[in-house]
């Protein structure tokens, strides 16, 4: 009897360690897509990762400090209470978000205040008050639906607008996956809206 306990103990170790090591490599298949997506999107390399206190990943540029990470969460926080507000409840937890922290292309915009944003290809935004010939300066952009992934500029100071930034790239993605007619309406702000779009 005990023998055929520690057989079953030991196959369930096995079983569990092979599932473990399938959901890493599933994990790391998916993380070398979104890696490769931000670094095409921005040119640049993300060479740390970390996750927030609350439990939502970041890939960054250079390492990013506490106070950087407490902003994401701040973020996130916003999104998730005025998600409640309107009865949404799928990707509702930290862990749902990957966020990339860029080097920005430039830090003031053209009033001259601080903007830590990355520049993208115009698109849609072409020939547009945006297009800064063939280009547009984003505070940040969704890079994948699932997972959940966006990329922002690297901010030094004014971390609220770090917090607001996550929240607003987050509503897409709420959207996305709460109400599809909504998120279709509001995703190209090239024909007008912008953020807040969740009240």
């Amino acid at each position: 009897m005990k023998k055929h306990n520690l057989l079953l103990q030991t196959v369930s170790i096995f079983a569990f360690a092979f599932l473990l090591f399938r959901i890493t490599q599933a994990q790391s298949r998916v993380d070398k897509i979104l890696i490769n997506e931000a670094m095409r999107i921005t040119g640049d390399e993300f060479s740390s990762f970390t996750n927030t206190p609350k439990g939502a990943r970041v890939y960054s540029v250079n390492k990013a400090n506490s106070k950087m990470l407490d902003a994401i969460d701040q973020g996130l926080k916003d999104l998730f209470a005025v998600t409640a507000r309107h009865n949404y409840t799928n990707r509702t937890k930290y862990s749902d978000y990957t966020i990339f922290i860029a080097k920005p292309d430039r830090l003031k915009d053209f009033e001259g205040k601080y903007s830590p944003d990355i520049a993208v290809g115009a698109a849609q935004y072409a020939g547009t008050i945006y297009d800064k010939g063939g280009y547009i300066y984003a505070a940040g952009m969704v890079l994948a639906f699932n997972p959940c992934a966006f990329v922002i500029g690297e901010h030094t100071k004014n971390l609220e607008r770090v917090s607001e930034v996550v929240r607003y790239e987050g509503e897409h993605l709420i959207l996305y996956h709460n109400d599809r007619k909504f998120y279709n309406k509001t995703a190209d702000h090239s024909k007008g809206g912008g953020h807040p779009i969740l009240q």
